[in-house]
């Protein structure tokens, strides 16, 4: 695979033109990230945010976690959780000492080569289609395709033996970025915060793990090459809002119209001639705009209130992008004490619905209109917020 050499090359041509349809807004300031300073890997190397509690919170994820008070962190819940994350951690371990960890620091590594005979695609949108069903044949609930913007590809990417910066590991040449979306649980969501509710992110990771290595090889038999990605290489949610699979919301997050914000995200860079899809601004924003819930219920004030801006708290936050950003230190170090993953501000979300049914398809349908402010009302009266309690989970 060739390497290209990005290191301190920052600041990449101007904005695509479908940056204001898709509601991304950069400054002069804008500078690529470095994975570096992402801060579940400054938890690594930065005194600032590594602490006994994130050592800990690290180890829970093996087979020595501790349990400890509190409905939801039991043994088995913790089984549970790391059961779920067991496809992901082999993809992500297969690398060893090599400093590469897959899916993570590292872009996934391709398991077959391109067929040397590559076949001619002549249709770019009816090629598009046939991924999109594809994607949906090895488990995916959404896929979008956009353009490869090297905005957000990462500027470095780390590696893992001394957290050092590396070159990002992509091929020459890619043109096309297909964004998968994958559907978490919503009653073990609804558990959040809880090591139970863990389970929720852990399954997806090892789903798209999956799905995500099977659609790149299919395109590499193809005679294209295809690089899986998971959360290495570049953010997503940029890439996700721009094939419209959603919007960018308060909560940091991606909202759908089919799941709401309850979605975890893969990749795949490729040259396979595609269509690419375009943004889909429903009125998501003009919500959040008015609507604080999850700033309010963060446990430690780590989401943004007011409108979006392009104020970063510390070096985990990309810097010259307009949006709501939170706090990542705040927001780790609450992972970090309680022993696992926390999504509160995903469990309140008022899109987070199972827009299967009539009535939320129908509240939906009030939430994107003028009348907003009465759906967010009807769902402060529905009790939808509310905690499931981990042991009526269990009792199914």
């Amino acid at each position: 695979m060739t390497q290209q050499p990005r290191l301190g090359h920052n600041n990449p041509p101007g904005p695509n033109p479908s940056d204001t349809l898709a509601g991304i807004e950069t400054t002069p300031d804008f500078t690529r990230f470095r994975q570096r300073n992402d801060v579940f890997t400054r938890a690594f190397w930065d005194d600032r945010v590594r602490s006994k509690h994130t050592d800990a919170f690290f180890a829970s994820y093996r087979v020595d976690a501790r349990p400890r008070k509190g409905e939801g962190f039991q043994p088995k819940d913790f089984a549970l959780r790391n059961a779920s994350w067991l496809i992901s951690d082999i993809v992500s371990n297969r690398g060893g000492d090599s400093g590469r960890r897959e899916g993570f620091q590292a872009p996934i590594q391709a398991d077959t080569p391109v067929a040397s005979q590559k076949v001619e695609i002549d249709d770019p949108a009816r090629m598009a289609v046939e991924i999109k069903r594809i994607a949906r044949f090895f488990g995916a609930d959404l896929c979008g395709i956009t353009d490869y913007d090297e905005r957000w590809i990462y500027a470095t990417q780390v590696d893992t033996r001394d957290f050092s910066e590396a070159p990002v590991e992509l091929p020459e040449g890619m043109t096309s970025v297909i964004v998968l979306g994958h559907q978490m649980d919503l009653p073990l969501v609804q558990t959040y915060p809880s090591a139970l509710a863990g389970a929720a992110t852990g399954r997806e990771y090892s789903h798209e793990a999956a799905i995500v290595m099977q659609l790149a090889a299919y395109i590499r038999n193809l005679g294209y090459q295809a690089v899986g990605s998971m959360n290495d290489t570049g953010l997503v949610i940029p890439y996700a809002i721009k094939a419209g699979l959603g919007e960018y919301a308060r909560n940091q997050l991606v909202i759908t119209p089919e799941f709401g914000p309850r979605l975890r995200f893969s990749k795949i860079f490729t040259n396979m001639p595609l269509a690419h899809d375009v943004p889909r601004p429903l009125g998501v924003k003009a919500v959040c705009d008015i609507c604080t819930r999850c700033a309010d219920a963060c446990p430690v004030k780590a989401l943004p209130f007011g409108p979006p801006s392009d104020a970063v708290a510390n070096q985990s936050a990309i810097t010259g992008v307009v949006k709501w950003t939170s706090d990542a230190e705040k927001c780790f170090s609450f992972w970090a004490k309680q022993g696992s993953d926390c999504a509160i501000c995903l469990r309140v979300c008022p899109f987070n619905r199972d827009f299967g049914t009539w009535r939320n398809r129908l509240w939906l349908k009030l939430a994107l209109s003028p009348l907003r402010r009465l759906a967010l009302w009807l769902d402060d009266r529905s009790g939808r917020a509310k905690r499931l309690k981990p042991r009526d989970w269990w009792a199914g």
